[in-house]
């Protein structure tokens, strides 16, 4: 197990979760930090001190960084990061220089996409699609068992697809962005407005938040609506028809064998994933001459994200190791002779 541990981080915008990694994908250490900063030294800081206290007590490997933004292709720098106004921060760089270990960085979504695909939902798939529903909308992709990340590094942002001209305003800059429509941020938006109405459910979750608009969030929604609140089953089963309309676009574009939803929305369950299903199947282009892509809900939580992070990173570090000086001798002997070296057991 020496060099088979590995740390994964998840950067969020309010929070820094942590593990340590085995290889099959258990984590045998948390660590959760508050995000202390948007500026990227302190985070470093944040980082290097989060893998010096698992090394007292583990032998780590390498260090992967899952965070939420645009990665580049050789997933070293964080090239937009509106949560943490990252703007080409050399990440992988800079946390190599601290801590003396490989790096790997990667978007969040694109690891916690590798990690269900290794270890969660979609093990023996071959091309599959995640999709995280949080406050926004992120995504992955995996082809023939390998991450597609685009030319740039930046494949998946699936969320900032328009689906509505001159729809709802986005945080990017630009209208009728599915996340939206189908977000965590669609409930916070009519959780706070019903409130501020004083309707039923409205009342029912200012109570909650403590009698504090601005603390009503959108997993209040989730909370009521499995406890058979009529209004908000109604509202997440609002958010699934979306869903399913921007996975049957995704299905026209990519014909995976199974889509993945992932993030906090996904507490919802079948409350969510029936109305996704559905909406799917009356969308989908070709409907009833196709093959039906499957829909199911992640299986690895929150720590998907971390998990993979560190996979990756692991994988990489092991690939990039040095040979040692026997293999190499051995690899030199195989070229006099013309045979292939063995390798030593």
């Amino acid at each position: 197990m020496a060099d088979k541990l590995a740390v994964g981080i998840d950067i969020g915008g309010t929070k820094i979760a942590a593990g340590v990694v085995d290889e099959d994908g258990h984590v045998l250490a948390r660590l959760k930090r508050e995000t202390p900063t948007t500026e990227p030294l302190e985070v470093i800081d944040a980082i290097a001190s989060i893998t010096e206290e698992f090394r007292r007590e583990h032998h780590i490997r390498a260090i992967g960084v899952g965070a939420a933004g645009f990665v580049d292709a050789t997933q070293s720098t964080v090239l937009f990061a509106p949560h943490l106004a990252w703007r080409h921060e050399p990440l992988r760089d800079s946390v190599a220089r601290r801590t003396g270990l490989p790096v790997l960085v990667d978007n969040d979504a694109n690891a916690a996409g590798w990690a269900e695909w290794r270890f969660g939902a979609a093990q023996n798939e071959a091309d599959l699609v995640l999709i995280t529903l949080g406050t926004g909308i992120g995504g992955a992709i995996v082809i023939d068992g390998q991450p597609y990340r685009g030319q740039f590094g930046i494949a998946g942002e699936f969320g900032h697809m328009q689906v509505v001209p001159n729809g709802n305003q986005c945080e990017c800059g630009n209208q009728g962005c599915w996340e939206q429509y189908a977000s965590g941020r669609v409930l916070t938006r009519r959780a706070r407005a019903a409130a501020t109405d004083g309707t039923e459910l409205g009342k029912l979750m200012l109570a909650d938040a403590g009698g504090t608009v601005e603390r009503i969030e959108g997993h209040l929604v989730t909370a009521h609506a499995r406890a058979g609140n009529a209004e908000a089953v109604e509202w997440i089963a609002d958010v699934g028809d979306w869903l399913g309309v921007g996975i049957a676009n995704l299905a026209a574009a990519l014909d995976p064998g199974m889509f993945v939803i992932g993030g906090g929305v996904s507490d919802a369950d079948q409350l969510l994933i029936g109305p996704a299903r559905a909406a799917f199947s009356r969308t989908l282009t070709g409907r009833g001459y196709r093959a039906e892509a499957r829909i199911v809900r992640a299986h690895l939580g929150p720590e998907a994200g971390l998990i993979g992070a560190a996979d990756m990173a692991r994988i990489t570090a092991r690939r990039r190791r040095p040979a040692s000086p026997g293999a190499r001798a051995r690899v030199r002997a195989a070229a006099r002779t013309g045979r292939s070296p063995k390798p030593r057991r």
